[in-house]
């Protein structure tokens, strides 16, 4: 059995929480940049993770405060599924992965860092992307900042049509 293990996430989940929902808050701070969001649709927005996996590290969540993918609407559903395939499309375009994985984090014990408001992870993956600097050092290398990959990024999430 491989594993795969994620110290550098241990800042995320050791800092003291503030009670707040990032999913509620950042979409109406007025400050998309500073909060990496890239883009924002009628019912759902797409945001960076700042404590990624991997660059280029994305979710999408909508708007409405929900805990479980069977409270979305059909219209809530459709957007969050086309976001998610047309995200796939621009980091395939703009970085090149070699697979992806997407899903859903519900609740504490499926590894829901928000488990109240539920988010679809996009995290591109590469070949090698992991190596022995988490292992040895608690540190994950990424190769591009996070900034820079906002910057990359978000000019092809302009190009979506509403």
């Amino acid at each position: 059995m491989k594993q795969i293990w994620a110290p550098w996430r241990m800042e995320y989940i050791e800092e003291e929480k503030s009670g707040e929902c990032i999913f509620c808050t950042l979409p109406k701070a007025g400050a998309d940049e500073k909060n990496f969001i890239l883009y924002k649709g009628p019912l759902s927005f797409i945001i960076m993770n700042v404590f990624p996996y991997n660059t280029g590290h994305l979710m999408i969540s909508p708007y409405r405060h929900l805990s479980c993918i069977t409270k979305l609407s059909e219209e809530e559903s459709l957007e969050i599924d086309q976001l998610t395939r047309k995200c796939v499309e621009i980091l395939r375009t703009a970085k090149s992965p070699e697979g992806f994985n997407v899903g859903f984090n519900m609740g504490k014990a499926g590894g829901a860092g928000f488990e109240e408001h539920i988010h679809v992870h996009i995290v591109p993956r590469w070949i090698g992307d992991t190596n022995y600097m988490p292992v040895l050092a608690d540190v994950k290398v990424h190769p591009e900042h996070l900034r820079a990959t906002y910057e990359k990024l978000l000019p092809h999430f302009q190009k979506i049509s509403q």
